[in-house]
């Protein structure tokens, strides 16, 4: 059995999961399958590596699919060009989502500051799009609030 001493409790502790994630990422092939004592899962310590990079890239929005292929590129020592290519795929879809909660978040100003007697006279909600109406409803309040 070699150096695979780890129980799967351990090997869960070790990164902050419960052992059933670890056996829910064996069952979807992001983790190998472990060998076994007595029935046992036994561990080798690289598991517990293998766990953060996963955790990792959760952080970041991969799916388990795109860890999958992140992983596949580092068992075959290509791990750097998988990972450039996953991020070069993934940042436009990122910069959309900051630009959307931008615009969320402008809105939600403009809102904060609302003194409309009635949503059927406020501005913010005047237009199918709401963002698109942040910078004009903005561009107005200043206005008024300058005169």
């Amino acid at each position: 059995m070699g150096e695979a001493t780890l129980t799967i409790g351990q090997v869960a502790a070790a990164v902050g999961l419960n052992a059933s994630a670890v056996r829910y990422y064996e069952r979807r092939g992001v983790m190998p399958p472990p060998e076994r004592a007595s029935g046992q899962r036994r561990y080798r310590p690289e598991a517990i590596a293998r766990l953060r990079t996963i955790q990792a890239a959760q952080q970041v929005g991969l799916s388990l699919a795109e860890i999958s292929q992140l992983l596949a590129g580092a068992d075959n020592g290509e791990s750097a060009e998988v990972l450039r290519e996953l991020a070069e795929r993934r940042l436009p879809e990122v910069e959309a989502l900051i630009g959307r909660a931008q615009a969320m978040k402008g809105w939600l100003e403009l809102a904060a500051e609302c003194r409309c007697a009635s949503l059927d006279i406020c501005e913010l909600f005047a237009s199918d799009d709401p963002s698109r109406e942040v910078g004009a409803v903005r561009a107005r309040s200043a206005r008024s609030a300058v005169g």
